[in-house]
């Protein structure tokens, strides 16, 4: 099982927020390509990048600091938050970043995910954020009707690398992950599946990697408190 520690990014900025809440986001850093290379240092063999203003504005935002992380790091990373079109997704990739997450349009414009999965092999990912069961879009912001379980189901026969299942309601709480309902996403879908939202602790991870079926974990705030160190967790993990 993966571990991606998390960069979130605010105004370029690293911060992490409280339940995908823009007002109660904590800056723990000022210098996000220093802090992917420290986690590169530690050992890290992948990377998570958000761009939270991306997810509201609909576009790039924080992009200039996503470049100062491509240059500062050689390990992959993967990004999300408002990308939401193939010149955006195509530019990305050019750019060095080796897997997209695309949220908004998977459940707005399923065909364009289709289509980039197609263009793309293995470089992108389904993001999918979801209160108590439901997706939610545009930075969490809108609620929907449709249901996690589905909206994984639809890219089935896609060829997407991934699925990045986030309990909202546990995001950046530091209460641990939802393990029940991403173990379910993960045993209903033949994508590998990435657990995000709450994973807080050396506990968290050995609960999800003992499903057998989470392919991977994502955790930004208790690494950047002090609750989880990323090498022990490393070390774990192997």
């Amino acid at each position: 099982m993966i571990l991606y520690p998390a960069i979130d990014l605010k105004d370029g900025n690293c911060v992490r927020l409280l339940r995908g809440d823009m007002e109660a986001a904590t800056v723990f850093g000022t210098d996000p390509a220093a802090q992917a290379r420290a986690f590169q240092d530690a050992g890290a063999q992948w990377l998570h990048l958000v761009d939270l203003n991306g997810a509201f504005a609909g576009r790039p935002v924080n992009a200039e600091a996503v470049e100062a992380i491509l240059a500062r790091t050689d390990i992959p990373a993967q990004l999300g938050g408002g990308i939401r079109d193939m010149a955006t997704i195509e530019a990305w990739i050019e750019r060095g970043l080796s897997r997209v997450i695309l949220g908004t349009v998977a459940v707005e414009n399923p065909a364009l995910v289709r289509e980039a999965a197609a263009a793309f092999p293995g470089k992108i990912a389904v993001g999918i954020d979801a209160r108590a069961g439901r997706v939610a879009t545009r930075g969490w912001a809108t609620e929907t009707d449709v249901m996690a379980t589905d909206l994984a189901r639809q890219f089935e026969d896609a060829g997407v690398a991934a699925i990045i299942y986030t309990d909202i309601d546990r995001d950046g709480a530091m209460g641990g992950p939802n393990i029940a309902a991403t173990e379910a996403l993960a045993r209903a879908v033949d994508i590998p599946v990435i657990a995000s939202g709450g994973v807080s602790s050396l506990d968290d991870l050995h609960a999800l990697k003992a499903t057998g079926i989470i392919s991977g974990a994502i955790s930004g705030r208790a690494l950047y408190d002090g609750a989880l160190d990323l090498g022990q967790a490393l070390a774990a993990l192997a």
